[in-house]
């Protein structure tokens, strides 16, 4: 097994505003095929409150990280685990970046459904759900390549890209494939 637990600790300095670094990638994915499923299921059945539901569990996501979210510890504790798939690490900043975009459309999602446009609210709801399905499914986080451009174009400091591409030298976190992880498969 990789040096990080599918659980994805939390950041160093315990803080609980704090997000893994690194983060699991299984586990993102398997958060973003939850959000995929309640989101169709939201749309399916009109269930408005559902909405309000997903954007509480991308609050928690972003605020605290997975360790405060119900979809979060579904993932991490019960589905992950399961899947027998080993961790593969990402680096955490760009996927807090998309659970912050996914905070952004599942409140306004929730916002014109509830006091505005249903017609708009589902359609915003249909888009997170998309952009979710593309990372569960294929591996292509929107989020992170947003991040990404944001770092070229010096929005965000690039000392935070350095550290994104610097997850392997993190005490605990081997690269997958190298001698130190498959001795201890």
């Amino acid at each position: 097994m990789s040096g990080i637990s599918s659980s994805a600790a939390a950041a160093p300095g315990g803080s609980p505003f704090s997000f893994p670094n690194p983060v699991n990638d299984v586990a993102a994915r398997t958060i973003a095929g939850g959000v995929v499923l309640l989101s169709v299921l939201a749309i399916a059945l009109g269930l408005e409150w559902l909405v309000v539901l997903i954007a509480i569990g991308f609050v928690l996501r972003v605020t605290f990280g997975p360790k405060a979210s119900p979809l979060g510890q579904l993932a991490t504790r019960v589905i992950v685990p399961r899947l027998g798939i080993p961790p593969r690490p990402t680096p955490g900043p760009p996927k807090r970046f998309a659970q912050a975009i996914g905070v952004a459309f599942s409140v306004v999602a929730a916002v014109l459904l509830l006091a505005f446009d249903a017609g708009a609210g589902w359609f915003v709801l249909g888009a997170l759900a998309l952009a979710a399905f593309l990372e569960s499914a294929l591996g292509l986080c929107l989020g992170c390549k947003a991040f990404a451009i944001l770092i070229r174009l010096g929005v965000i400091p690039e000392e935070v890209c350095e550290a994104c591409n610097d997850i392997w030298s993190r005490p605990g976190v081997t690269r997958p494939g190298s001698d130190a992880a498959a001795g201890s498969a």
